[in-house]
Parts: C-alpha cells; structure tokens; sequence
C-alpha cells in the first residue's frame, strides 16, 4: 500500500507568462518560494487556476520542471496532469512522475462525458500506468460537467495508488459523503472550494488545494494550522478573512482574478492566456480594496 498522506494547504498555482506568451521563469521561482515562505504543505502547478488547459505539453514540462528545482524537496509537489483522453493523461502523468513530483492530480475528463463504467476504467487504466505513484482524482463537475457519485468514488478508492480526491464541486453533503464512506480506507478529501476550507476539515479532511493561497498563502495556513491544535474560533476566523477573495473571482473571467491580484502584490504573473481578457477597470479597483482590506496593499 502506498503510504502517501496529502494534507495542509496546497495552492493551486497560476502560470506566470509573458506579453510573447512564453513561461516566465523568474516570476515562477519567485512565486514558488513566496507560497513556501507563507507555510504552505505542498504545491499543486498545471491545474486548472494553471491554465494546464491553454498549455502545451512542452510548457506544462516546462513548469513543472522549474517548480520541482525551485522547490529543492522542501514540499511535496502534487502535478495537475488531466486531459481529455486516457492516453494523453497517462503521458503526461508519467512526464509528471519522471520529472521528480510526489503526486498528481487527475481532473475528470471535459467536453466529453463519460458513463461511470468509463470514468472508472479510464481511472483504474491511469493508476496501473503508474503503480507508485499517489494520484488524487479531481472533481470539478461546474467545469467539466461529468460528476463523480459516491459509488464511484467508493470504488476508485479501493485502487492501491488512488488515495484521495480533490473536491471543487462546491457541494458540501457530497464532501461530507466522500469522507464518510471512505472511512477507514487509505483515501483522504481535500477541499477544492476555498470558502469551504473550514468546513471540510470538520467534517474529516485533510486539508485543501486552493487557488487562493497564490495570494496570501497565511491566510489558508492559518485556517489549517488552527485547526489542527484545535482552535476553532481562529480557524473560523482565518476563513471569513479569505472568503471575499474567493468570491472575487466573480469579478473577471476565470482565471484572470488571481493573476491580476498576483500582478498588484508584486509577482509578475502577467495576463491570463486568451481567449480570457484582462478585469474592467471598475472590477480591478474592487479587488484591489480587497487586497488592502486583507492587508496586502497600502489602501
């Protein structure tokens, strides 16, 4: 059995580019050791806040590369590694695996929808590719519109390298139900909703993969570490801290909020890769008093 424990905060980090749409080093080393100094328990590149979907294969081995030399074995690094098909998640998740990252993470496949029998074997084909390595399946049903029942996440989790689920369905008595039915089992459920952060380490989970920690990785950080030495009243606090900027994300196409909160900070993550254009002048002036409300920007 593999003996892998995804846990804490995880950000779900941007790709920083440049105005020629290339990776832009410099602003990812720094913005790795920015989410390390903040205390954050692992780093989770090529999701969806990453744009894996606007990616190249090259530039997603690009990325990955530069944040497992950057990270130097501090953190466990989580690769986001979903595709359409089986055959490209597989490629790239041994890509993943050969470049030295500890885990991945697998969202459901998009724009087509399979049945459950065929979201099971495309999972079960993907775990056998690589037997040990930890793979996290994700669900994001808001994006992908394919879903992911407690039966078949039952039985994925009885899969030896698949240890646990990422869940951004933003539905919480399913997170509860993931927990509850996976008891006992070598299965853990981190939060993919950051608002629900809180809620879900209650209920038994072990921690969360966020794309609000890119930002201000503190904040979560406090919400888990509070948690954990059992002081709720500050982790509660820490949570309705976080939620506006959670909400923000309302305030632009996605993934543009985040990048644009980056690019006030400090941290050159440039524009989002179009077709996703930049924030209207109105929207930028709201996250911006966000960010000074959170203490990150002089107001």
């Amino acid at each position: 059995m593999i003996q892998f424990l995804p846990k804490g905060i995880i950000p779900a980090m941007v790709t920083p580019i440049d105005k020629t749409g290339r990776i832009n080093e410099a602003a990812l080393r720094k913005l790795v050791n920015h989410l390390i100094d903040g205390g954050v328990h692992g780093l989770f590149p090529v999701g969806s806040q990453g744009e894996f979907f606007a990616l190249t294969f090259e530039q997603k081995k690009e990325v990955i590369r530069i944040v497992v030399n950057e990270t130097r074995g501090r953190i466990p690094i989580y690769a986001g590694t979903g595709a359409v098909t089986t055959r490209e998640v597989i490629e790239t998740t041994k890509m993943a695996r050969d470049l030295g990252v500890s885990a991945v993470s697998v969202l459901t496949p998009y724009f087509v929808t399979p049945n459950q029998k065929e979201l099971i074997e495309h999972y079960v084909t993907i775990a056998k590719a690589v037997p040990d390595l930890p793979i996290l399946l994700y669900s994001n049903p808001d994006r992908t519109q394919v879903s992911f029942p407690v039966a078949t996440v039952l039985e994925l989790a009885a899969v030896d390298n698949i240890i646990g689920i990422k869940d951004s369905s933003g539905d919480m008595s399913m997170t509860g139900e993931y927990i509850r039915i996976t008891r006992g089992m070598n299965f853990h459920v981190l939060a993919g909703r950051d608002t629900l952060i809180y809620a879900t380490l209650c209920y038994g989970g072990t921690g969360s993969i966020c794309a609000t920690a890119n930002v201000d990785p503190r904040v979560p950080v406090e919400i888990y570490e509070a948690f954990i030495v059992g002081d709720h009243k500050r982790a509660l606090d820490a949570q309705f801290r976080l939620a506006p900027l959670r909400i923000a994300f309302g305030l632009g196409t996605f993934p543009a909020v985040i990048k644009e909160a980056l690019n006030m900070i400090g941290i050159d993550a440039g524009p989002a890769i179009r077709p996703v254009g930049p924030m209207t002048p109105e929207n930028r002036e709201k996250l911006r008093k966000i960010l000074a409300d959170m203490g990150l920007l002089k107001s």
